[in-house]
């Protein structure tokens, strides 16, 4: 009978321990389950505000894009209304010069609304042709100017922020190296040794 007694009492014991186990387990997943629909609203939300965000981003773009080509035109409508006023008055211009003067100084209007919106022309003759500026339409010999220095600008080079855009093109000087000497009968002897009419 005492045996009995000790085997329910362990059945007890043991049945009680199960119960408080499987309580804490039911508390546990009860945790869990609230983590898991928090953490599921939450991915809703963002996925909600990036559907939104890809919507509404290409409309922001075409509208800041739209706004600065509005600006930029603005800005230029001033040198038109010169161009348009100097026509008009080309034919009372009393003399040419003045009318090269007008468009000089419209020319002027034109090159300070490009700086204004980050435009620069690239400086070309006379300075060291450089491939990332300048683009070679032709080589000459200069022989008073030194080697690989522009010698021309057929059309000028522009930056945008400190980025090419058009670069210059130019004629570049290129000296060319005598390789041997003029001998007595009008030939050339070549550093090897041999001679060539």
């Amino acid at each position: 009978m005492k045996q009995k007694r000790k085997e329910k009492t362990k059945t007890e014991d043991s049945q009680k321990e199960t119960k408080s186990e499987l309580e804490e387990l039911r508390r546990t997943i009860e945790s869990l389950q609230k983590e898991k629909d928090e953490l599921f609203g939450k991915l809703q939300r963002v996925s909600a505000d990036y559907a939104n965000f890809q919507k509404r981003a290409p409309k922001q773009i075409a509208d800041t894009i739209c706004y600065e080509k509005e600006r930029i035109i603005k800005t230029l409508l001033p040198v038109l209304d010169n161009f348009e006023h100097t026509l008009q008055n080309a034919d009372s211009a009393e003399n040419s010069d003045v009318f090269v003067k007008g468009i000089q100084i419209i020319y002027d209007q034109m090159l300070d609304i490009l700086k204004s919106h980050g435009v620069e022309q690239i400086k070309a003759p006379g300075e060291n042709f450089d491939p990332a500026l300048h683009e070679a339409m032709m080589q000459k010999t200069e022989p008073e100017e030194e080697d690989n220095i522009v010698l021309e600008e057929f059309q000028k080079g522009y930056k945008l922020n400190g980025r090419v855009i058009r670069p210059s093109k130019v004629i570049v000087n290129k000296l060319t190296e005598d390789r041997g000497q003029k001998t007595e009968d009008g030939g050339q002897k070549i550093e090897d040794g041999t001679e060539v009419e």
